[in-house]
């Protein structure tokens, strides 16, 4: 979606500022960010002809733009499709769920999520969401989902079977005609560049179509890396071992069959489950290898795999004490959840949270906040204790994992306290060996000798 495609230093225009439609991403890997994302969909040409068309009102648009049919909804409508991106066909989907609002009431079928609950009644509002928990939508959703893979594999057999098939190598420039694995096994065999088996692969033409293109670029088919001239990126592709795709590029998904097989599952969930696990129990844990949490800055890029290096970058850098609020306002684990989204979603959007003020871009808002000093200015809990904030701003935030209960600090504090030990009363020795059962065996056993 529009929101989620945007860079994290990206800021948005006050038209759509609050149209964040989807958690955004802090980037992991350049590569990846490439290409179209999202569930994979037939290549061709037919999504630009159709047109989607509002739930609710005749407002339509062409496919390709859906983003502008998904910020309408929730403008006018209120309406909030979850996941959109894993919707088979959503022109169908759209027009089955038409049909429904008109036959029922919208809240038969859709979660209520009211926002500024704690306001005043004529500032709450009514959003709805759509989703999969909803076994009818979940219904839906499969079937066009099953609907699409026979389509897929209808597509793939009549690949096997085309003997028209005429392209010329990417390498090489060597012609070859007939089936499409000839050409694949040559450039796997001479060239050691794979795509995978030719069995695998959907829509061949389009997928050597973007490669080609690409090289025509000058552009590295792995690191996607641009070059001068063609002797350049040869060099580079041979030498870094760089003639294969990047397989983290979800551009390059809807050309493999994998990725349609099951709902809402990318090939590399679908290639890590393995049924041996399934009959063989193994506790054997030793070749676990935990990866560190990297938390990023709620102000700028900086980022660090310890918390305690972030918070005080956090503090020296920016001047805002994310320990210090936490223990002045008593703040419990979800209102520093929802205050860490809030924070990310404001400045994100270009917004200083201490006076609303809104600027046209990230890097004047944080020097704006420096000079007045408002990084510690929170506004009224009214403004971020809200319940749309219980959802991540970006959702590999790997700072909401390092929060932590005041209540479980408190604790911790109690149980480093030294634990007072009571002594027994020994005031009078002589009494208590009088009375002792060790001396009363010692009689008993003097008196039977």
């Amino acid at each position: 979606m529009a929101a989620s495609a945007r860079s994290r230093n990206g800021v948005t225009s006050p038209a759509v500022q609050d149209c964040i439609l989807e958690p955004l991403c802090f980037p992991e890997d350049p590569v990846c960010c490439s290409g179209s994302s999202g569930s994979p969909g037939s290549p061709g040409s037919a999504g630009a002809e159709q047109l989607l068309v509002c739930l609710f009102c005749p407002e339509s648009v062409p496919l390709q733009q859906k983003d502008v049919l998904l910020k309408h909804l929730l403008l006018e409508h209120k309406l909030v499709i979850a996941d959109v991106k894993l919707v088979a066909d959503l022109p169908k989907y759209a027009s089955y769920w038409r049909r429904r609002f008109q036959e029922q009431p919208l809240t038969d079928f859709c979660s209520v999520i009211k926002t500024n609950s704690q306001g005043p009644l004529e500032k709450q509002e009514d959003y709805f969401l759509l989703c999969d928990v909803l076994p009818e939508d979940r219904v839906l959703r499969e079937k066009l989902q099953q609907k699409r893979l026979v389509e897929v594999l209808e597509q793939q057999q009549r690949e096997r079977e085309d003997g028209s098939f005429r392209r010329l190598c990417m390498f090489c420039s060597e012609e070859f005609s007939g089936n499409r694995s000839s050409l694949l096994n040559h450039m796997a065999r001479e060239h050691s560049f794979g795509i995978g088996l030719p069995d695998n692969i959907v829509y061949c033409d389009q997928f050597l179509e973007v490669l080609q293109g690409k090289l025509d670029n000058l552009q590295c088919l792995y690191c996607e890396k641009t070059f001068r001239d063609k002797t350049t990126l040869k060099d580079h592709m041979r030498k870094k071992a760089h003639r294969r795709i990047n397989a983290s590029n979800s551009a390059y998904d809807r050309f493999y069959v994998i990725n349609y097989l099951e709902l809402g599952k990318t090939w590399e969930e679908v290639q890590s489950e393995d049924d041996r696990e399934l009959l063989e129990e193994d506790d054997d844990w030793s070749d676990w290898r935990s990866h560190p949490v990297s938390a990023v800055c709620l102000f700028c890029e900086d980022q660090s795999e310890t918390m305690e290096q972030i918070y005080a970058h956090m503090k020296e850098a920016h001047g805002f004490d994310l320990h210090g609020l936490r223990t002045k306002l008593n703040l419990r684990f979800y209102q520093q959840v929802k205050l860490v989204n809030f924070i990310r979603r404001e400045i994100h959007q270009g917004r200083c949270y201490g006076c609303q003020e809104t600027f046209g871009s990230r890097g004047v808002v944080l020097r704006h906040m420096e000079v007045k000093g408002h990084a510690m200015t929170l506004p009224d809990a009214s403004a971020w204790n809200q319940p749309q904030y219980y959802f991540p701003t970006y959702e590999n935030d790997g700072l909401l994992c390092s929060l932590s209960d005041s209540g479980e600090d408190e604790e911790e504090a109690r149980s480093r306290e030294e634990v007072p030990v009571i002594a027994e009363d020994v005031s009078d020795l002589r009494a208590l060996k009088e009375s002792s059962v060790l001396n009363q065996l010692v009689r008993s056993r003097s008196s039977c000798s």
